[in-house]
């Protein structure tokens, strides 16, 4: 029985690689060759080539001899050919800047000679669109800051806080760390259609070093003494102080098409901008638990008004109209951090998401 079903699955498999060939459309004005430049970002090349730009799994060719395949860096050269009527994306590398630097065994250097790349990898989106957004904004728990460490002054009494300034925190310590990340306590999200707690939306503002750590008059707590080293806004009073967690875009991060049926909202957007546009970052209700994973693309909708029909006597709703496209690349369980790549109009909280 376990043989039929995984026979079953790989028969599915195939068949959705085959549909999704089919709906492969190469861009009419699309270049024979292209030579990737610095500043490109994957899904703008991907759209040189492909009306959608999301199939470009679909015509990417791994040439397992080519060192890290997935990778494109400036100087490589992408040829479109056809395999057996298919169009195909074959990848030559091209001149790339080496530098030197020691080899290292765990923090030791050792005689041998490490060659690093000077170049990076193209990222698959503008990174500086949502660099706040890799390694410090993420959706927590509602009371994840019930019991944190707060800031309760800055130096010389100072209410706003930044970079290089000496800060003090108030809290339980039980474990100090070297450093902290700050964080101020977002909106907490619900599910407009089932009414569920999505999670809370930790702002991050920065991060701390721990200076010194004295005890309190408040048994379990102590006062500690921070060195701001890095803000992307100004430090508040009880702003809170939480670990640090480092995150990264995934190297192997590409547009692709959800392998699920989507059907979401729009549910927030960074500092509460009403009017949403190209490269805004919105949070959905939709997460991990959905299947959506970085890299899926999705379409946006502009609800569709209702209208009386004055012959009829009656209301009518219009149909939803398609006014964006945006890409995933952060997820959490329940919700997913997006970038807006396209918008033909001006898009909102509320507009909904579904595969493109």
């Amino acid at each position: 029985m376990k043989k039929i079903i995984l026979a079953a699955v790989s028969m599915l498999a195939v068949a959705l690689g085959t549909q999704a060939q089919d709906q492969v459309r190469l861009n009419p004005s699309h270049p024979d060759a292209y030579v990737v430049q610095k500043g490109d970002t994957l899904w703008d090349i991907s759209s040189e080539f492909l009306v959608q730009p999301w199939y470009w799994p679909e015509i990417w060719q791994v040439n397992p001899q080519v060192e890290n395949p997935h990778l494109i860096y400036p100087g490589d050269s992408l040829r479109l050919v056809y395999v057996d009527g298919q169009p195909q994306l074959q990848l030559q590398r091209g001149p790339r800047a080496y530098q030197l630097s020691p080899g290292v065994n765990g923090n030791r250097l050792t005689p041998q000679i490490r060659r690093q790349a000077v170049e990076d990898a193209i990222p698959a989106i503008p990174l500086d669109a949502i660099n706040a957004f890799l390694s410090r904004t993420r959706i927590v728990e509602p009371n994840a800051f019930e019991g944190t460490p707060y800031i309760v002054s800055g130096s010389d009494n100072h209410i706003l806080m930044g970079a290089g300034d000496t800060i003090y925190a108030r809290g339980d310590f039980e474990v100090p760390l070297a450093s902290y990340g700050l964080y101020r306590p977002g909106p907490v999200y619900m599910d407009p259609v089932s009414n569920e707690t999505l999670g809370r939306q930790a702002l991050g503002i920065g991060e701390v070093d721990l200076l010194q750590l004295d005890p309190d008059n408040r048994p379990g707590f102590s006062v500690a003494t921070l060195g701001v080293a890095s803000t992307a806004r100004e430090i508040r009073l009880e702003d809170h102080l939480m670990p640090v967690e480092e995150r990264s875009i995934d190297a192997l991060f590409h547009p692709s098409a959800p392998a699920v049926t989507v059907n979401g909202l729009i549910v927030g957007v960074d500092e509460g901008v009403t009017q949403i546009g190209k490269f805004d970052v919105v949070i959905l209700n939709l997460g991990e638990r959905d299947g959506i994973v970085p890299g899926n693309v999705m379409a946006v909708y502009k609800r569709g008004s209702v209208v009386r029909d004055r012959i009829a006597g009656d209301s009518v709703k219009l149909p939803d109209e398609r006014a964006g496209e945006m890409m995933v690349f952060r997820t959490f369980e329940k919700m997913s951090l997006a970038l807006i790549l396209e918008a033909d109009r001006p898009l909102a909280v509320m507009d909904s998401v579904r595969n493109p």
